[in-house]
């Protein structure tokens, strides 16, 4: 017997799945261990083990791969827990970091932070101006060597860093990405100097032009790397000790993995792993279930994401931004807020009931935990409501305290607004609707998508229990809350499932459309790079689908719109195809007629990416029919539950979804426990149960 593991650590649990690739899957949650994360890992491998009815070395020695999705790299960025770097940069331009383009107190910020011009701030700089030093050399905008390198200055300033102990160093020179041989021999010559030194190079991780956010790139990569590998390595070590045979894969931003021996050298592609797995699981199970528009909510413990899955595939986005500073790493586009199960909810100075983005995370945790945590949180007020059972999370073995969820929310929320306890908890559990829905709308709506062309797919923790609240408005045709053998664990099966996906890019800006030999050269360097690049995974491959696709804007615009280009090999035509595409995309987003090639359009970054699938199948099972569509026989007991502020508390059927077929129909108000989440069908909404044990909401 082989297996498959999909690994989630996030914020408060930490998600395990495995799959024999036969149809039977299992999965387990246990809390998140921070600052020791791999203890949760090892603890989830366990209960998988335990599922398996198996011990955890049988089970790792009959692990094809583990797919690992970690929290580690934002969270050292966000919170600023990353390492001390250097940086070396052409004579002349070390302060582009500083200087950010002018854009540096807008950038990441919301149209109304935007606005709000006296309140806007530059960011703390990435790495303090004594770290940032200068080397004498200069290559032109066509790779020219004009002025050669001086590698006793480039000595000199390695010297200086290492003296100020910096634990890595980014390099980011010029003109690097058209001609990277001066970046290249910097590096030779750090090594000779700090042999074990992490040195980045912007013309490896970022080979883009625009030097302000190839530099901040470079940067971040330089910070989390070493990090990373100081995680990565010891787990690797751990896993090979208790028998695994085959690779730990890290799932980057793009939605793909990547061998953890190779995942530090760009630590950069892995700052949204966990926020891609929950896509690539939408995508997976939408192939099954014939769906091609997916709207994916996650709500975990800290946060919630949304993504997009347009004709059967995520939607993507060059880049992203952290803490203000721009991120030149290719990523399954998914909005977020700090809205999730664990969000601390608050009084501000207006009188005004707040909910996140500080979240309760895995330690404190919410009151109700018993954990030392004493602000109230989602979780809490949803106890109180009745949502939640109070006989605890994961089949009773996480218990819940009433008593400190009603104090906390007592305390922090119901008497400064001046209402009971039950009308504060109904206030929280609506403002998460209300701020999850709104979130939902921009991010179909800003696309250039209508929702009513969607299915949304509901998942994580929370998610089940809101998802019907905030997708109630949005326009979608139905809700799929993903259950069956994964639950609240969908974003660990979206990693175990998912492919090996590579990227390789250049920047070349001229105007185009360009002769069709150009592009046959740049995508033949960038596939050649990919193939490489792919040889050194140490994976077994079933197939390799190599993707285009290139950067373009009209003239005089500042940014750029990521357009695929055809399959079909390059022809005279190719240009004109690529043109077509992009004008209908652009005018997708900014409305009809809003396109005019009459200005001119300029190719600015071309990009390839390799997509290699495992020769694992990772499907979910189907579950057995019921005789009936009556759930009758899942009806486990009636408690009192408050889903909607004017019918307050209304007796409630609960149903047990361990005793629920396919093609059972449950007609709201309910609510259905499952061992890791639970979910709410509020009245007026109807639920089935589908082939694979999901259960589908529709408005009535």
């Amino acid at each position: 017997m082989s297996y498959a593991l999909g690994i989630d650590v996030g914020g408060t649990f930490t998600d395990a799945v495995a799959s024999d690739g036969a149809g039977r899957i299992v999965s387990a949650k246990t809390p998140t261990t921070p600052p020791h994360r791999e203890v949760g890992v090892m603890r989830a491998i366990e209960e998988i083990a335990g599922e398996l009815g198996i011990d955890i070395g049988e089970l790792l020695s009959q692990t094809d791969y583990i797919a690992h999705g970690t929290t580690a790299s934002i969270n050292a960025l966000v919170q600023g827990t990353v390492a001390d770097v250097g940086l070396i940069a052409t004579k002349g331009h070390r302060d582009s970091i500083y200087i950010m383009n002018a854009e540096g107190r807008t950038l990441g910020r919301s149209a109304h932070e935007i606005q709000d011009t006296l309140r806007q701030r530059k960011p703390a700089p990435l790495i303090p101006k004594h770290r940032a030093l200068e080397v004498t050399e200069r290559i032109d905008h066509a790779g020219k060597v004009l002025v050669p390198l001086d590698e006793d200055e480039v000595r000199d300033v390695a010297r200086s860093l290492v003296d100020q102990g910096v634990e890595a160093i980014a390099v980011c020179l010029l003109w690097s990405f058209k001609n990277a041989s001066h970046e290249q021999r910097i590096r030779e010559l750090i090594h000779e100097i700090a042999p074990d030194m992490y040195v980045t190079l912007s013309s490896e991780v970022s080979p883009r032009i625009r030097e302000f956010a190839r530099t901040s790139t470079t940067i971040m990569n330089a910070q989390i790397g070493p990090r990373l590998r100081m995680y990565l390595t010891p787990l690797q070590k751990q896993l090979e000790d208790h028998g695994l045979k085959g690779p730990l894969l890290v799932m980057q931003s793009e939605g793909g993995t990547i061998t953890a021996d190779r995942a530090p050298e760009h630590a950069i592609t892995t700052v949204g792993s966990v926020l891609s797995g929950g896509v690539i699981g939408g995508m997976r199970m939408a192939e099954q279930l014939g769906h091609r528009n997916v709207i994916t909510t996650d709500v975990g413990g800290t946060t919630f994401l949304a993504g997009l899955i347009v004709d059967g595939e995520p939607v993507m986005a060059p880049g992203s931004v952290v803490n203000q500073f721009p991120i030149n790493a290719a990523t399954i586009r998914v909005h977020t807020i700090g809205s999730g199960g664990g969000a601390l909810a608050s009084v501000d100075a207006g009188g005004n009931l707040r909910l996140g983005p500080q979240s309760a995370e895995a330690v404190p945790g919410p009151a109700c935990y018993g954990n030392g945590g004493t602000r109230p949180t989602n979780t809490d007020a949803n106890l109180v409501l009745g949502i939640l059972s109070p006989h605890g999370l994961l089949g009773g073995r996480k218990p819940l305290r009433m008593d400190l969820a009603r104090e906390a929310i007592r305390e922090h929320v119901a008497d400064p607004l001046g209402l009971t306890v039950e009308e504060a908890a109904i206030a929280i559990h609506e403002v998460q609707n209300a701020q999850a829905g709104d979130l939902l709308r921009r991010s179909v709506v800003q696309a250039g998508y209508d929702p009513r062309d969607f299915v949304a797919y509901a998942f994580g923790g929370a998610g089940p229990a809101h998802c019907a609240g905030y997708c109630q408005d949005l326009g979608v045709r139905e809700v799929v809350v993903p259950l069956g053998p994964v639950a609240s664990a969908f974003s660990a099966y979206g990693l175990a499932a998912s492919d090996i996906v590579l990227s390789a890019e250049l920047s070349d800006p001229s105007s185009f459309p360009v002769d069709h030999t150009v592009l046959e050269s740049h995508y033949a360097r960038l596939e050649a790079d990919l193939q490489r690049a792919l040889d050194r995974q140490k994976v077994k491959f079933q197939e390799v689908v190599m993707q285009r696709e290139i950067d373009l804007r009209y003239s005089m615009q500042v940014n750029e719109l990521a357009t695929t280009i055809p399959d079909n090999g390059f022809t005279e035509r190719t240009g004109d195809e690529i043109l077509e595409r992009f004008e209908e995309q652009y005018e997708r987003i900014n409305g009809s007629g809003a396109g005019y090639r009459e200005a001119g359009v300029q190719a600015i970054t071309y990009r390839a990416r390799a997509k290699a699938s495992l020769d694992f199948p990772v499907v979910l099972p189907d579950i057995a029919p019921a005789s009936t569509s009556d759930p009758a026989e899942a009806l486990r007991e009636e408690r009192h539950v408050c889903l909607d502020s004017q019918t307050g508390y209304v007796p409630t059927p609960v149903y047990d979804y361990a005793r629920l077929r396919a093609g059972h129909e449950i007609t709201g108000p309910a609510i259905v426990d499952v061992p890791t989440t639970v979910v709410v069908v509020p009245a007026g909404v109807t639920g089935r149960v589908d082939r694979l044990g999901n259960l589908v909401l529709s408005y009535q």
